[in-house]
């Protein structure tokens, strides 16, 4: 990439934001790295330059590097100035999107990126913007030369790349993955800010925009191989974990099929069938999780239940979101444990006559979700972006983690910052 003719390798949009300041410190933490062999020029950018000076001065107190403020560059630019957004994206080679929800404010700052010549990451979970993205300005991205990541955070890194390294630690041919997301909370529980809640609610409130998308798209069937892969009831028990489940309702699904539609398309690789759950602990967390999900469904379907949703988050969710998110010592306790359960063939074995003769399981660990991992995820998708460039897709375009990345080194940085793939186990049937 041509980091030579930009003042900034990376800018982060929204840096005032709740998630854009542990972004914030999360670059820093990248410029300061010892292993760097390279100067990291960088930059913030949003609305009020008091606010983003305020995150440096943040940032350079909690990281003990009092000089920050004066190695960071500070962009003044607005959402609903296309201009300005024109100005942000031609000093960067990267723009680090954290301006949700994405699908009100997302596409100018696609826009804006491509036609300045600049790539884009974002951290995004909401289906609907990051497939009509791909549909919009995929061709325009190429033409360009240009990378546009959706979902470069919690959603949707750990799953998306969890599911090509289950199927690269696979002796043979990965047919079917279902995932299983575990978060473990310490003695302060857990809680998320409330920009996350918002998305959630305007998602499931405009559903119906997506099936309508997807069906006017009319995409040919990924070929099946091997039999597929039975859905698990609305809530099911995983033996091997001990637990009950229920299906995970994030961006998950969307980004990996996608990503393994692509892998199908593109490079000719055998495509993975995938489901995802999360789990939900023993018979009371059920019960109470089944009147909280359809306290919120009915709520959502209609106008006024969204504003009231979007007014209390503490007592709708309650309590695990809030306007204010959550406390330091919630961050440092939490963590989360994503486990694969992975069948296929071993090599030399046809798909189509036998059942199944390998199973794998996998996990991917790392520390707190939203304003941890994410962070780490989207600061090392950058860093990949920006140094493997051979191994990315040859042409620019609009992207899934796993279509950017499946041949890269992120999965090894992100293993050096926390976030560990590993095997559990494997076994023939």
């Amino acid at each position: 990439m041509a980091t030579e003719q930009r003042p900034f390798h990376l800018v982060v949009f929204g840096a005032s934001g709740f998630t854009g300041q542990f972004v914030t410190e999360e670059v820093a933490r990248e410029q300061a790295s010892p292993e760097r062999s390279s100067r990291l020029p960088w930059a913030v950018a949003g609305r009020s330059r008091e606010k983003l000076q305020r995150v440096l001065e943040r940032a350079a107190l909690k990281l003990g590097r009092p000089t920050l403020s004066s190695e960071v560059g500070i962009i003044i630019c607005d959402i609903t100035n296309p201009a300005s957004l024109d100005e942000m994206a031609k000093q960067a080679t990267v723009v680090l999107n954290c301006v949700g929800p994405y699908r009100f404010y997302g596409e100018p700052v696609v826009k804006a990126c491509i036609e300045n010549g600049t790539s884009c990451i974002d951290i995004s979970g909401e289906p609907e913007f990051l497939e009509l993205m791909y549909w919009k300005y995929h061709e325009k991205a190429a033409e360009k030369g240009v990378y546009i990541i959706g979902s470069s955070g919690f959603d949707s890194i750990p799953a998306d790349l969890g599911v090509i390294y289950t199927r690269n630690q696979m002796n043979g041919t990965l047919t079917a993955v279902e995932s299983f997301l575990t978060i473990h909370s310490g003695p302060e529980g857990l809680c998320v800010h409330d920009g996350t809640w918002k998305s959630a609610i305007y998602g499931f409130g405009a559903q119906s925009n997506l099936r309508k998308l997807r069906n006017s798209l009319n995409l040919k069937p990924v070929p099946l191989i091997g039999p597929k892969l039975k859905k698990r009831w609305p809530i099911s028990y995983c033996r091997e974990l001990n637990t009950y489940s229920i299906p995970f309702l994030g961006s998950d699904m969307s980004v990996v099929k996608r990503t393994q539609r692509y892998l199908h398309e593109v490079l000719e690789e055998s495509p993975v069938q995938y489901a995802a759950y999360v789990t939900v602990g023993g018979i009371t967390s059920v019960i109470k999780l089944m009147f909280a999900g359809l306290f919120f469904l009915f709520f959502v379907r209609f106008g006024i239940g969204r504003q009231l949703l979007i007014k209390f988050p503490w007592l709708f969710s309650f309590g695990y979101f809030s306007k204010q998110g959550p406390t330091q010592k919630q961050i440092d306790g939490s963590s989360f444990t994503l486990t694969f359960f992975g069948q296929g063939y071993k090599q030399g074995i046809s798909t189509d006559k036998i059942k199944p003769n390998i199973k794998i399981c996998t996990q991917v660990k790392g520390p707190e979700a939203g304003y941890v991992t994410t962070p780490i995820a989207m600061v090392q998708a950058a860093m990949t972006l920006l140094n493997d460039v051979s191994d990315l897709p040859k042409a620019g375009g609009v992207f899934t983690p796993g279509a950017a990345f499946s041949r890269t080194k992120l999965i090894d940085r992100l293993g050096q910052h926390g976030i560990e793939f590993s095997v559990v186990s494997s076994s023939e049937v």
